[in-house]
């Protein structure tokens, strides 16, 4: 199309073109022929490997030569190697010139090349060599070895999944005192956010943390709510904070305000015409496909989708219902990984699914997924779609086929949890199922279990700290493992070898100093609009100040000690000759012994006694 429009505009008047800025107009765009680049690239490959044999051939045959020089050398050996040599040559020249006759198929690359060579040498390879000849550079040393090595570690891995759970090193967020509720991570794995239950949201970026692990940002986004849950979508663009009131929030990357629900009208009895949530939010996820849409469940017991665009009003509402048509709360809210469905657990134990453009029946449901009464605190879909796992407030881990939805394929129990939002989640390869515990205060430590998915054996469990495990997340890209605690701590599992980026990036980096040389110097005033003679040379930079005021012999005086005794250099002693001065020195000299206190209030006593004078004179009358 270009090369058309160029032939349509013709070629302007010069003089116009050169006064309108066109002058390029004219010109007709540049047409490549790409097989007759193909073709051109393939003969400077084919040359090139002709040209590394024959170096190669030269040096065999001075090789040879030296050896008829030494005496003891077999010569009949030398010879029948020499004569080797010829042949090969010629061999490998009729492969180059057939593959150069050979020009109607059209290469990429010189493959023909590595081939025909790894050919050559495998067809008539010489005694004295020990190895296979490659043209090209030659592979670093012990490079086969170290790839036969890596086959046998992936062996192993696939047969024992324990090496792939990254827990070699850790680092520790500190994120307050009270518990971390919420935990996201941005789809890159470059930024974690933190949301606990002393109401603070804090931002930590891997790539420009120190080793000292310092969030960059810390803000209260919903006052004094305790934060429920954090996460960002799916292009990493936005987060949605969901706390405990009863409007979710979506801020920006850097924290601020893009969009806040509407609150609904609590006096009004069908939920479906209030235009939003009426109770405390319970949680609140992302659409993972479309990036505008979210979904928020509640205690005035909906589940509802929104879009950013439209604050003013839900998408659309899904009631959860228990088995005799009354309403229930929902504990808990996921999307499926194509978005199609919407799960939701329920306070009556039940698990109900919806698919997302009808919202008047579950598409499927089950009644007695969990005890009735407890709050589900998470479901989770593996990321083949195929498997729910839900963690109840039972103390349990199951996982389901949606489509045989009676009872799980497998559960786990025995795993206490004291939190409405404790996690569970799938390992990137979707083989393994992590879950955490939560303990009494002093009762042991809180333990991340890892359960193989198929079988639901406990593969392996990490004591994380001496207080409940609540939120766990393991990033696919890092593939590390994120964990929220109850006393304030976030957690980071890697390997340094099979995790990527994320606490790596951090840990290498030493503390910056804090530089003590700024408190030193004076306070610069700026005034801009003063004349020029009042005005203070600007500075250029503390150390260059700093320098300078050491050689100003004012500025750079050490403070005189005091003077002992009496006064000297026109300097006034401690005490001079007036009277003031000499009381004052005597009151300070005046050391009376107050070691006995009962002693000093009683000394006077005996004399009272005898001769009272202040007070039972007045009392005689």
């Amino acid at each position: 199309p270009l090369v058309a429009d160029a032939e349509m505009l013709g070629t302007p008047d010069p003089e116009l073109a050169a006064t309108m800025g066109f002058s390029g107009f004219g010109k007709k765009a540049r047409t490549f022929d790409l097989e007759a680049m193909f073709e051109q690239t393939r003969r400077t490959a084919v040359e090139r490997s002709r040209k590394v044999l024959e170096a190669r051939e030269r040096e065999k045959e001075d090789q040879t030569e030296k050896e008829f020089r030494i005496p003891c050398s077999d010569s009949s050996a030398s010879a029948s190697s020499a004569t080797r040599a010829g042949p090969k040559l010629t061999e490998r020249e009729a492969v180059c010139s057939e593959s150069e006759d050979n020009s109607n198929e059209v290469l990429s690359g010189p493959s023909m090349q590595s081939q025909s060579s790894a050919k050559g040498p495998a067809e008539d390879t010489d005694d004295d060599d020990d190895g296979e000849e490659f043209i090209g550079p030659p592979l670093p040393p012990g490079f086969k070895d170290s790839d036969d090595d890596n086959d046998d570690d992936t062996e192993e891995e696939d047969n024992n999944p324990v090496k792939k759970i990254p827990d070699s090193h850790e680092i520790t967020l500190q994120h307050g005192t009270k518990t971390v509720s919420a935990l996201g991570l941005d789809p890159s794995g470059a930024r974690l956010i933190t949301g606990g239950y002393d109401y603070d949201v804090k931002f930590w970026d891997f790539a420009g943390m120190d080793a000292s692990l310092q969030a960059f940002r810390s803000l209260q986004p919903c006052e004094c709510h305790q934060i429920k849950s954090l996460q960002y979508s799916s292009t990493g663009d936005v987060i949605l904070v969901v706390s405990g009131n009863s409007q979710a929030k979506v801020l920006d990357r850097d924290g601020f305000p893009v969009m806040e629900c509407i609150k609904g009208d609590q006096y009004i009895v069908d939920m479906t015409n209030t235009k939003g949530h009426t109770a405390m939010l319970n949680s609140g996820c992302w659409h993972p496909k479309i990036k505008e849409e979210f979904l928020t469940c509640s205690n005035d017991g909906t589940v509802r989708t929104w879009d950013v665009n439209n604050e003013k009003k839900h998408k659309s509402v899904f009631k959860p219902r228990s088995v005799q048509g009354k309403r229930v709360i929902p504990t808990t809210c996921t999307y499926s990984r194509d978005g199609k469905l919407i799960a939701a657990g329920c306070q009556d134990g039940s698990i109900q699914i919806w698919d997302r453009n009808m919202s008047v029946h579950t598409k499927f449901h089950c009644r007695q997924a969990h005890a009735s009464g407890s709050d589900t605190s998470c479901l989770t879909f593996s990321y083949d779609g195929t498997v729910l796992a839900s963690r109840g407030g039972d103390d349990t881990l199951k996982i389901w086929d949606i489509r045989q939805f009676k009872k799980p394929l497998n559960s786990a129990d025995g795993l206490p949890s004291f939190f409405p939002m404790t996690d569970c989640c799938f390992s990137p390869d979707d083989k393994i199922l992590v879950t955490g515990t939560s303990v009494k205060k002093g009762g042991g430590s809180g333990k991340l279990f890892f359960f193989y998915r198929e079988t639901f054996q406990k593969l392996y469990e990490i004591e994380v700290t001496d207080a409940s495990v609540v939120r766990c997340l393991w990033h696919p890209k890092l593939n590390q493992i994120m964990v929220g605690t109850g006393n304030g701590l976030a957690k980071v599992y890697y390997d340094p070898v099979k995790s990527q980026r994320g606490a790596k990036l951090c840990v290498v980096k030493t503390k910056r100093k804090e530089r003590q040389a700024e408190t030193l110097t004076q306070d610069y005033i700026i005034t801009p609009h003063a004349l020029p003679m009042f005005r203070e040379p600007r500075q250029r930079s503390t150390r260059k100040q700093l320098e300078k005021d050491r050689l100003d012999p004012m500025k750079s005086h050490k403070p005189e000690p005091p003077v002992a005794g009496a006064g000297r250099g026109g300097r006034v002693g401690t005490h001079g000759v007036t009277l003031s001065s000499y009381i004052v020195k005597n009151i300070a000299l005046d050391k009376t012994d107050d070691s006995n206190p009962r002693e000093a209030i009683l000394r006077h006593a005996k004399e009272a006694e005898e001769n009272p004078y202040w007070v039972a004179p007045a009392y005689a009358k």
